[in-house]
């Protein structure tokens, strides 16, 4: 069965009882809710990719490998990429699919995973993410099997119905889900050994509609997604004033 248990916070001395981890950074994003060209993974924050400063977060918060899952027509410029800026951050590149949920499954099964293993996926375009962070969703996944990080909802929120109607929703039951996502890998795989579905907006979905329950984290309000021109105006403050 399914649910949601309330937020869990690991302690210190749990830490220590750690697996082998391994972390799936997915940049399949395009550049066409910037009005350009250029996917949003490549666009510049602080003189440098946003795949870049992802990148780095993870690998310098966990001893983790990264797998970055790119579509294939990118990979040789994202190789340029990392020489022009002589970026040397040890990662992997896995050719991906044409939806988010195939090239996580192609991530996945790039991977030599064995029994009690934590992988965690995160969004290419999440380039603020924290160690802390990092830290907390690989250590309560090595637990727990899971662990989804969520901030609460500030704004009011409506329920839109097929018919027209709108309802008022209780914010305070609601959360906003980041990433990194981390789960038991070998649970995670298996999860994904299904068709895709347009239900699969993340890899808590993936992993609900395969029984599994699922452990919300704290997230943090800087994690941001770069989604809109605003959202990269928001990262170089962020960046520029030490904030993440």
């Amino acid at each position: 069965m399914s649910g949601i248990l309330p937020i869990f916070a690991v302690q210190k001395s749990t830490w220590k009882n750690m697996a082998e981890r391994y972390a799936i950074v997915v940049a399949g994003g395009s550049g066409s809710r910037f009005g350009g060209d250029i996917p949003k993974q490549f666009l510049l924050l602080g003189g440098q990719p946003i795949l870049m400063h992802t990148i780095t977060r993870l690998a310098r918060a966990t001893t983790a490998p990264v797998t970055v899952v790119l579509p294939e027509e990118h990979i040789e410029r994202w190789r340029a990429m990392c020489r022009d800026y002589e970026y040397n951050e040890p990662h992997t590149v896995v050719a991906g699919g044409d939806t988010r949920f195939e090239s996580v499954k192609r991530g996945l099964f790039s991977l030599s995973l064995a029994a009690g293993d934590v992988v965690a996926v995160h969004d290419g375009v999440r380039p603020l993410c924290g160690a802390a962070l990092v830290e907390r969703v690989f250590a309560t996944a090595a637990i727990l099997g899971s662990a989804i990080p969520v901030v609460p909802v500030t704004d009011s929120v409506r329920l839109v119905m097929p018919s027209g109607r709108t309802s008022a929703l209780d914010r305070s039951t609601l959360r906003a889900v980041q990433t990194p996502q981390a789960f038991n890998a070998m649970a995670l795989r298996d999860a994904y050994c299904v068709p895709y579905s347009p239900r699969f907006t993340d890899d808590a979905a993936v992993m609900e509609n395969a029984g599994h329950e699922m452990t919300l984290v704290e997230g943090e309000p800087t994690n941001l997604k770069i989604t809109h021109p605003v959202d990269l105006v928001v990262a170089e403050y962020i960046l520029t004033h030490g904030n993440a």
